[in-house]
């Protein structure tokens, strides 16, 4: 809703001037006087990039881009709220934001009507779900911000053990879904782990060593926390429905991204209806941001909210068009075959019903972390070695990772007890019982022993508990993907093809024809569809690597080199000057090889490149020696002497903030 007033307007454009990287460095700063002594490594390693950097974003923005206006900003979980309301189907509806930490920030709720967001409460860090479900994340071995997916998926093999131990020792779990963490077990305060010795303590040994086998107590482990986090969402979410007595939800953050916990909130929670932003985790902020400047500080109305899918869809990135992927063919050589229009779709099911593995690169990129038909590798769920092979030779990733079925709508509830559209891959449900199959009650049984059994009718995406991350397509939505199921169905009568993200392991969904290609001859696939052309990969030429060093400067780069050239330039020659006034003719030889030698690079400023490179790195080690120098200084003589002083007199190093409920104080 526009301001109506001058006060009410005033305000709105003070909310977004206000610098938020200002109070996440408050928080960081406040945190170190919480651990000093300790926590200097992570004083190290964090103050330089915010010194240097994130606290000066507007002028950063400024010169990159030429832009001379204001710069907005909005707080973390505001942003997290407007992409999760704004693009959302609803009128009206509550909103849930729930992650790591933001500035203060970790939890948020409210709700939003017509073009006004207003959020009510919020959880402050250092009481976060987000860093709890990472802690585990850590512990178990995996990496912190990227391999939560993989906790999540190894959390059916298990058994919940732990889940008391976490709600009696780690947390305080109140009513509304509201936490406090038992910081004694936890070092993300000012170290750079999550976890501590106390924590390893309590679980019985150390944490696991990353890709080191996986033993039952990890297992367990990621099942519990699993528990934990699913009866925090619930438990927030019934809050919410009481609080603002709405029909519906949206729901934003990080752990928003955790579809078992989004199922069991579909099935089991208050509302009628949930949305999810599709790019719930940090990348959406950038959307919401968006949003809330165009609606809360430009003013605009929305008015599309009565749509089925506001959003439209995730399919937002870059496109590549058939004489762009054909030059590119051409130009290397590379075999292809043309698709025609009326037997595209059928070529590429066949592929796929004959066990083949496809990469599919079709139209214009998802965005958020789901491959949703754009940037996908397929494959067939009815055969057994699906998972094993697109896990162990396309995706190079752990076996037990469970892979998402594409499902055509109208198909859906044939397949799994979903009774809703899930276009996102964010709803979990489990696999209609007609399809499925006895499994081995042996608890002997380890983890690659368990994968061995075939659990229903489309093996590849039925994870251990029955259950699949479902993706919903329609006609509207992505129609030659739509039309490649169909077909597939025609083929084999089964209207689901497995569909995982086109990378591999540690690497981003690729983006261009180039990114896709490359990533075809480093893996097994079979053929690669680059739009309407296909490709096989016994028919491709040896791949080669590519020389970066080949790769041309940039043009700021460039500028650079010139700036380098000068520099070296002038010292040199004011050198010889000296030389020669000082009569010292050795020196003058020496300083004015150098300044004829400093013309040339200046006339060829490639032949400079190299020395510019190894100066950077040079420059680099010895800003770095000062920085830490510096920095260990303050931290010894400023920030040690105000946490001694602060614990002395008994305050609180983290200031009391609003909480989630009003029962934590």
């Amino acid at each position: 809703m526009a301001p109506t007033d001058k006060n009410n307007q005033n305000f709105i454009v003070n909310l977004f001037r206000k610098s938020t990287p200002i109070l996440t460095f408050e928080r960081l700063l406040l945190s170190y006087f919480n651990v000093a002594p300790k926590g200097l490594r992570s004083w190290l390693k964090a103050m330089p990039l915010w010194l240097g950097q994130k606290l000066h974003i507007p002028k950063i923005i400024r010169k990159e881009i030429g832009y001379k206006g204001n710069v907005l900003f909005t707080e973390h979980h505001e942003a997290h709220a407007a992409s999760a309301f704004f693009p959302s189907p609803f009128s009206e509806a509550a909103i849930l934001t729930i992650d790591g930490v933001g500035e203060w920030a970790t939890a948020s709720y409210g709700y939003g009507t017509g073009s006004e967001i207003n959020l009510l409460k919020e959880l402050h860090f250092p009481n976060s779900v987000g860093l709890l479900y990472s802690a585990f994340t850590y512990f178990t071995g995996f990496r912190v911000n990227s391999g939560e997916y993989k906790m999540m998926g190894l959390s059916p093999y298990g058994e919940p053990i732990y889940k008391d131990l976490i709600l009696n020792e780690l947390i305080d779990l109140k009513s509304d879904g509201s936490i406090r963490l038992n910081l004694k077990y936890f070092d993300f305060l000012g170290g750079l782990k999550m976890t501590n010795r106390h924590f390893a303590e309590l679980f019985g040994g150390p944490p696991r060593e990353p890709e080191s086998e996986i033993s039952k107590r990890e297992i367990d482990m990621a099942a519990s926390i699993q528990k934990v986090t699913e009866e925090i969402v619930l438990r927030m979410a019934r809050h919410l429905y009481h609080e603002t007595h709405q029909k519906y939800l949206c729901m934003a953050g990080g752990v928003a991204l955790n579809c078992v916990a989004n199922g069991r909130l579909l099935r089991e929670g208050p509302f009628d209806d949930i949305w999810i932003q599709p790019a719930a985790g940090d990348a959406g902020g950038a959307l919401g941001a968006a949003f809330a400047v165009w609606h809360r500080y430009l003013g605009h109305q929305r008015n599309h909210y009565n749509a089925r899918n506001a959003q439209r869809s995730a399919f937002l990135g870059p496109s590549y068009s058939k004489d762009y992927i054909e030059g590119f063919l051409n130009r290397n050589d590379y075999p292809y075959h043309p698709l025609s229009a009326e037997t595209r779709s059928c070529n590429i099911a066949e592929k796929i019903a004959e066990g083949k593995i496809v990469g599919y690169f079709a139209g214009r990129m998802e965005y958020g972390p789901r491959a949703l038909g754009a940037r996908s590798i397929l494959g067939d769920p009815r055969n057994d070695d699906t998972q094993a092979v697109m896990n162990q030779k396309i995706k190079y990733r752990e076996s037990f990772r469970p892979f998402a079925p594409t499902v055509l709508e109208e198909k859906a509830k044939d397949f799994f007890k979903l009774d809703r559209a899930s276009p996102y891959m964010l709803l979990v449900a489990k696999v209609q019982a007609k399809r499925c199959l006895p499994q081995s009650k042996n608890p002997e049984l380890n983890l690659s022993e368990r994968l061995r059994f075939r659990r229903s009718d489309i093996p590849a995406v039925t994870h251990l508990d029955y259950s699949a991350r479902i993706q919903t397509v329609n006609q509207n939505d992505k129609p030659d993907y739509y039309v490649l199921i169909r077909e597939f169905e025609k083929l084999t009568g089964y209207a689901v093809l497995v569909n995982t993200s086109f990378n591999v392991r540690g690497e981003p969904i690729v983006c261009s024809p180039e990114d896709a290609y490359r990533c075809f001859m480093r893996t097994e696939m079979d053929a690669l569809i680059l739009e309407d052309y296909m490709l096989n990969k016994d028919e491709q030429p040896p791949i080669t690597k590519v020389n970066i060093d080949t790769i041309n400067s940039s043009p700021v780069e460039m500028r650079e080199i010139y700036r380098f050239g000068l520099i070296a330039l002038l010292f040199f020659s004011i050198l010889a000057s000296l030389a020669i006034w000082r009569e010292k003719w050795v020196l003058v030889v020496i300083f004015g090889s150098m300044t004829t030698t400093g013309f040339g690079f200046m006339l060829l400023p490639k032949t400079l490149q190299p020395l510019y490179r190894k100066w950077l790195k040079i420059a680099h080690i010895i800003g770095e020696v000062i920085n830490t120098v510096i920095l260990t200084i303050v931290y010894y003589i400023v920030i040690t002497p105000t946490s001694y002083l602060k614990h002395l007199f008994g305050g609180r190093p983290l200031p009391v903030q609003p909480v989630l409920i009003s029962g934590i104080n």
